[in-house]
């Protein structure tokens, strides 16, 4: 058997990582800007995450939802604490697809509608109603088409408001920063009079926060910095620091019913221990603030050099624009000086490294980067 081919790779198979650094087969140290995706939140192999789940993993690893799981209480209460939201519920599942495909059905059996909007050059998932919210044809299949979607413009509230008074819409979708799009941030006026007009019309407001939350904007999550509350939240990514895991924080307005929502995997007490720990070390180090800190560093820095159209993002998710493609830099800043970065479209570089990256190795990668810029 041989796998589906359906990655593009490079030519690189990390085996060890440690912080932000991580080793290939041969030895070699990569400076790691890209997070596997945003998921590195508190760095790899960090001895507290490692010893957490190793202890669990020797007591049991997994057992399903039909019984009692106090670790699923023990996070709960340690995330409702460190993201501002003690009085929400919490629903554990495994992937960001997931979590977003729950946000909605919840949505839907809150209010009876049907038809949801999402926003142009959004991204949610590749499953069936979270790719059906997500504003690209190409990962859509035939199956997938049987939600009613409208994708709307970012930040154009008049738009917002004529199609939500019509009364027909169960349900707003909206990354806290659009990642996939280009690292866009919805205007801040934006989202404070959508959450309003989503309140009038009895219309779940849906904050997707896989990419963008924990910690990673610099607050705990993107839009507090528009100082709103959402009906829903949803996290994945950075919640497990690569353990498969992810959630929904609902508001209590939101009955919960048995049978309405369910997992086999979700909330499983080895991804608990990872969920824990990774609070733990967020809220120990103060890693919400590093983020802020090193990554107006980072902006301010890269905003300077002339070759660079637009910069783009909050704390540790950062877009840089450039005027042509990129493929060419990309390339050379990872073969030759060795730096993990993601893209965007042909023109934005993603960066998104773990939340625990110091101001030295902020400023070894802006080295780097502008060696690579200048030939």
């Amino acid at each position: 058997m041989k796998l589906f081919d359906v990655y593009p790779r490079w030519q690189i198979e990390p085996v060890k990582a440690q912080g932000c650094k991580i080793y290939d087969k041969e030895g070699v140290e990569y400076l790691d800007f890209y997070g596997g995706h945003a998921v590195i939140s508190i760095g790899h192999s960090h001895p507290y995450y490692v010893e957490a789940i190793t202890k669990q993993l020797n007591r049991i690893g997994f057992y399903s939802n039909a019984v009692l799981n106090s670790l699923q209480d023990e996070y709960a209460e340690k995330l409702g604490a460190l993201s501002g939201y003690p009085d929400y519920s919490l629903f554990m599942v495994n992937s960001g697809a997931e979590a977003n495909e729950n946000a909605l059905k919840l949505a839907s059996f809150h209010n009876a509608r049907k038809k949801v909007a999402a926003f142009r050059h959004s991204f949610h998932g590749r499953t069936d109603a979270a790719v059906q919210t997500t504003d690209n044809l190409k990962y859509k299949a035939p199956v997938n088409k049987n939600i009613d979607v409208v994708f709307l413009p970012l930040d154009n509230i008049e738009s917002v408001k004529e199609t939500l008074l019509q009364g027909d819409i169960s349900s707003v979708i909206i990354e806290g920063i659009q990642g996939v799009g280009g690292i866009r941030v919805p205007e801040a006026s934006f989202l404070q009079e959508l959450s309003k007009i989503c309140n009038e019309t009895d219309t779940v407001l849906i904050l997707d926060e896989v990419q963008s939350g924990y910690g990673r904007s610099g607050q705990f999550f993107a839009h507090q910095y528009a100082g709103i509350r959402p009906d829903i939240i949803t996290i994945a990514k950075g919640m497990g620091n690569g353990f498969p895991v992810s959630g929904i924080l609902i508001a209590p307005k939101f009955e919960a019913v048995h049978g309405q929502l369910g997992t086999t995997f979700g909330g499983n007490q080895l991804a608990c221990a990872a969920a824990i720990a990774v609070a733990d070390v967020i809220k120990a180090e103060n890693l919400v603030e590093n983020a802020a800190k090193v990554g107006a560093f980072l902006m301010e820095e890269l905003e300077k050099l002339r070759q660079v159209k637009e910069v783009r993002g909050r704390g540790l998710m950062i877009g840089v624009e450039f005027a042509e493609p990129i493929k060419s830099m990309r390339d050379k800043l990872l073969f030759e000086e060795k730096v993990f970065t993601g893209i965007t479209g042909t023109h934005v570089f993603r960066l998104l490294p773990p939340l625990c990256v110091t101001m030295d190795e902020a400023e070894e990668f802006l080295r780097r980067f502008r060696k690579i810029i200048n030939t």
